[in-house]
């Protein structure tokens, strides 16, 4: 039973219910989940978790890739088990948690995690729970979906717990180039050098004794929630595209561009989709997700391969990637990601990075996690991994929110993931700014006249020249710097009527 899954027979014994493995788990302990953006994470053991914490206190440090999906991170925080969460996360409940104070979360670039769980910067990983294709003759977890920081996991836990989901293709077997860099300071080069290159194994090496659970599932991922194209983001594509053509027209680039990244949600994954109608050939990503627009553009044959740490697909889209899985296998690598969004890396390669933002301000600063400067939405993610490390940095947005009540263009953003020094582009529905080798008091006039909704433009006029009136070289009225974000507090609305 299962031989073709588990291909080491002394392990047939460590097979046991959710419930049995959730025993081994005890309060305060730290956990490393496989999954990233829904994708390659665990099924079982999150909602046995959920259920033995009705018996009994169990306050997790939960550790992940990035978001899981199947509503486990709103489960688990509701249920009380996660009492501190990092590095990403998507979930509406557990967004609420953390908005009031209920459950710790630490906000931090996707690269890092792995890093700093290797120099002990990080309590070490009691207990790894990794989804699975199948456990190789010595003992080597083939991933699914996605291989996040479960390397990383694997290699630090105490214990590792293997769920294997039955309804994840054996044909995923290969898609996986894991490696794992050496520990600070003396370690060599990543020897990457090509997007389409692999230097790693197939699965993640563990000595087989250390493997203390084995559960089977038979559950699929959660499918991508971002939205189709719409009108708004048709035309963002229009001006990234043109913006592009205009780099290889300069001869910036060849028509093959630089490799691609794209985080994730319905704006990026949709300027992505508009590359398909682009004169663009031989295009390579080299991402932390694909999206559906990814695989499109493989079926498309204007990208000829794609690097990633996870592939999050709607329901549609990832039939027909099951369905026709043996065309992708030498044209999709899935790295852990401290690779896929290694700084080494992204400079190394040139990245043309797209990224999506909440707001930036009027001098090229950008908020990509916090409502309102305050409120946490789902976290930087890789954003930063690929902005301040890439050829290319492009955030993109719409110009209005909530039915035009709020600006995504302010005078100052209320909360800074990403400072001027890292945007080189800033793009919404209206126009595109290119902020390269401009001073901040040249940057304004562009951003607004370029990007602003026509209804703000007149009060971000009005805004820049009474800041000019104090001088300096960013020029600001402190008193008015975040009046908008105070206004749309007590009004509902940024606008002045």
């Amino acid at each position: 039973m299962h031989e073709d899954r588990i291909r080491r027979p002394a392990l047939m014994e460590k097979i046991m219910s959710a419930a049995q493995a959730a025993q081994l788990f005890k309060t305060g302990m730290t956990v490393g989940m496989s999954g990233f953006t829904r994708a390659g994470d665990a099924k079982a053991l999150p909602l046995a978790l959920v259920e033995r914490s009705r018996r009994e206190p169990l306050n997790l440090t939960l550790l992940t890739g990035a978001s899981l999906g199947n509503d486990s991170d709103g489960l688990m925080a509701g249920a009380g088990v996660v009492a501190r969460r990092m590095p990403f996360q998507a979930d509406a409940a557990l967004r609420r948690k953390i908005n009031a104070g209920e459950v710790m979360f630490i906000d931090q670039h996707l690269s890092e995690t792995a890093e700093q769980l290797r120099s002990g910067d990080l309590k070490r990983v009691d207990i790894a729970v990794i989804e699975a294709v199948a456990i190789t003759p010595d003992g080597g977890i083939i991933p699914t979906m996605s291989v996040g920081n479960s390397a990383n996991f694997v290699q630090q836990a105490d214990k590792v717990i293997v769920e294997i989901n039955l309804s994840a293709p054996l044909a995923l077997e290969g898609f996986h180039d894991i490696y794992v860099p050496g520990a600070r300071p003396h370690r060599g080069a990543i020897p990457l050098l090509a997007p389409w290159q692999r230097m790693g194994w197939t699965s993640i090496p563990v000595h087989p004794d250390r493997i203390a659970a084995i559960v089977i599932t038979d559950s699929p991922d959660s499918p991508s929630n971002a939205l189709p194209p719409d009108a708004e983001t048709d035309a963002i594509a229009r001006h990234v595209i043109a913006f592009l053509e205009g780099e290889v027209k300069a001869g910036r680039m060849g028509p093959e561009l630089r490799p691609l990244q794209a985080g994730i949600g319905t704006i990026a994954n949709a300027v992505l989709h508009g590359l398909i109608d682009s004169p663009f050939r031989n295009l390579t990503m080299y991402s932390e997700v694909l999206q559906d627009s990814a695989i499109e553009l493989l079926d498309s044959g204007q990208l000829s391969m794609a690097s990633a740490s996870s592939i999050t697909l709607s329901a549609a889209v990832h039939e027909k990637f099951v369905r026709d899985i043996e065309q992708y296998r030498e044209r999709i690598v899935l790295r852990p990601q401290e690779i896929s969004n290694h700084p080494e890396v992204v400079r190394r390669l040139g990245i043309i990075a797209l990224n999506t933002a909440l707001e930036f301000d009027i001098y090229g600063n950008v908020n990509s996690t916090h409502v309102g400067g305050t409120h946490m939405m789902n976290g930087i993610g890789g954003s930063g991994d690929f902005a301040r490390n890439g050829q290319l940095s492009l955030f993109v947005s719409k110009s209005v929110a909530k039915d035009g009540a709020i600006s995504s263009v302010v005078p100052f953003a209320a909360h800074v993931d990403h400072t001027e020094h890292d945007v080189d582009v800033l793009v919404t529905e209206w126009g595109l700014a290119d902020l390269r080798g401009l001073a901040p008091r040249e940057r304004a006039p562009l951003i607004i006249e370029h990007c602003a909704h026509p209804d703000y433009r007149p009060q971000l006029r009005a805004y820049f020249a009474e800041a000019l009136k104090g001088g300096g070289q960013t020029p600001h009225d402190l008193e008015l710097a975040l009046s908008w974000h105070a206004r749309y507090k007590r009004e509902g609305s940024m606008l002045v009527k």
